[in-house]
């Protein structure tokens, strides 16, 4: 089949070359222009120099205008392969060619529909993510379901491990979908809207830690959060401190959430949880902390038993 992908990231540069290493034939590639923030400068494989390297028509653009819907037009492909296109397509785009636009996203749809569900489902501690290949309709991510495949969520992986678990799966799924689209063997499987959730982009607010989650969550927001990812923050006296690396404390401690308590083993225990004047709960151990000139400290040497708040 003739393709035009829409890509992005490694995401789309991995999307990219699988199928120019396929049956099928790339004649258009389009990709956005290099932005500044955090998570741009993350898996950032080139989509415009993979596809420039191959003699392949590249188009770089935010979002599709008059010139790239003529462009499609003059290229009349069968099918439009997108992943991580970071814009609206309007159905004047997705519903051009006539097999539609194939969306690739790094989830097992129709959960986690939106952005960063790598991040969002081990903050939630699913036991599996994976990647789904899907038929794009008037909703972001919600459309039929081609293929799709899962990967198992280790109890100390982070977001890295993750990243790269599911990246190596692109490659084979999008070849598999599109396999079966040509030959008219794919079988589309409606999401169902009861099993959908839909989670917004990160900012920097969204790695604060809040301590009145529950430690478990915590510790997995900090996991979630490793490098390369900003990591999970929270405020000691005024500074900023990442947290590189803690655990869930063996004792229950109550009290306010976000009190500096004792220290536990070679950590130190934080209160946390809704509930926690009750003194059920377990707290977070602070071990690593990192401060805003990189400057990598035990949580015991820097916060000990202060008994202060962290906020």
């Amino acid at each position: 089949m003739r393709v035009v992908v829409f890509g992005f990231q490694t995401w789309g540069h991995r999307t990219l070359r699988a199928i120019m290493d396929s049956s099928h034939e790339v004649v258009l590639a389009v990709t956005h222009p290099v932005g500044n923030s955090a998570y741009e400068q993350m898996w950032a494989d080139s989509v415009e120099d993979l596809a420039r390297g191959a003699g392949i028509p590249v188009h770089v653009t935010k979002r599709p205008d008059a010139a790239l819907i003529a462009l499609i037009d003059d290229l009349d492909p069968d099918i439009i392969v997108a992943n991580n296109w970071r814009t609206l397509l309007p159905p004047e785009v997705y519903d051009r060619p006539r097999r539609g636009t194939l969306n690739i996203h790094d989830s097992l749809l129709p959960a986690y529909a939106g952005f960063s569900p790598l991040i969002w489902a081990l903050i939630n501690g699913e036991t599996h993510v994976g990647v789904t290949a899907h038929l794009m309709d008037e909703r972001l991510d919600t459309g039929p379901i081609i293929a799709q495949q899962s990967i198992a969520v280790g109890p100390t992986d982070r977001t890295v491990d993750l990243f790269h678990r599911t990246v190596d799966v692109i490659e084979p799924l999008v070849v598999h979908a599109l396999d079966l689209l040509e030959r008219g063997e794919a079988v589309p499987v409606a999401q169902n809207p009861a099993n959908a959730s839909y989670f917004h982009k990160r900012t920097e607010r969204d790695s604060r830690i809040d301590w009145t989650w529950p430690a478990d969550a915590i510790e997995r927001l900090v996991r979630a959060q490793s490098d390369p990812y900003p990591n999970a923050f929270t405020h000691f006296r005024g500074q900023r401190v990442r947290v590189i690396e803690a655990s869930v404390s063996s004792g229950r401690y109550g009290g306010t959430p976000g009190r500096v308590t004792v220290e536990e083993g070679d950590g130190v225990a934080v209160v946390a949880g809704p509930d926690a004047w009750r003194g059920r709960n377990r707290a977070v151990l602070l071990r690593t902390l990192r401060l805003d000139d990189g400057t990598e400290v035990s949580a015991r040497a820097l916060i000990g038993d202060s008994g202060a708040y962290l906020d």
